[in-house]
């Protein structure tokens, strides 16, 4: 039976791609004195092939770019502090992210959340999105000592919670930090599509974060179903 619900951050439950995208270009606008020698659109693409979907932090991401474009009014730590304050201005959530937190919490499910990257800034974009008052735990990596895909830090996620691995379902984007990972200590899993990705081997796959409640509903009328038939 499932208990709880624990969700990945970027990708799941933050449009990530979309908010990179308006940040940087508000980036570009703020700083054009320093940038404006740079076309935008090159600042802008080179940016997102160096960020590689957020596994470079962004003080590579920022010296590349000065060395490459030759920036010299600012510098890359300058750019990357920029970066720190102002990226949480710019998260936007998935569709319907609050209406399905809210119905997942009527339903009295616990809800926690694991999440790669630094702790200031990942509770920044938390807080942005007005969705931390949903989650019993909230686990970051920089904070805990481990990451994903370590299998302790999805255990110990359980264990704030006070249910078993087999009791949670993990909703994630990446085939392996999440999914992979989640399935190897027996949490039913859910990969939310990424066309990035090719297919994945989760029990579920989904586009939208609105099917959830009727998955957890009914995995749980399954599992009392079976439950009836064994007595």
């Amino acid at each position: 039976m499932i208990k709880a619900v624990i969700f990945d951050l970027d990708g799941t439950l933050l449009n990530r791609d979309y908010s990179l995208q308006n940040f940087i270009e508000d980036q570009y606008e703020r700083c054009k004195k320093a940038l404006g020698h740079i076309p935008k659109d090159n600042y802008m693409n080179r940016f997102i092939e160096l960020d590689a979907r957020g596994y470079v932090w962004k003080d590579k991401v920022y010296q590349q770019l000065v060395k490459e474009f030759m920036i010299k009014s600012l510098t890359w730590d300058e750019l990357l502090n920029d970066y720190i304050h102002h990226f949480q201005y710019h998260c936007t959530p998935f569709d319907k992210l609050e209406e399905t937190l809210v119905k997942l919490a009527e339903e009295n499910l616990s809800l926690g959340m694991i999440t790669n990257g630094f702790e200031i800034f990942q509770m920044n974009n938390i807080k942005a999105l007005k969705i931390e008052s949903f989650f019993t735990s909230i686990l970051i990596s920089e904070r805990e000592g481990m990451k994903k895909p370590n299998p302790e830090i999805f255990m110990r996620s359980a264990e704030f919670l006070r249910v078993s691995t087999k009791e949670c379902l993990f909703v994630g984007d990446h085939p392996e930090n999440d999914v992979k990972a989640a399935k190897k200590v027996g949490m039913t899993t859910v990969w939310k599509k990424d066309s990035f990705w090719d297919e994945v081997n989760a029990d579920y796959i989904i586009e939208n974060l609105d099917v959830l409640p009727a998955i957890v509903k009914s995995i749980n009328e399954k599992w009392m179903m079976e439950g009836i038939k064994r007595r």
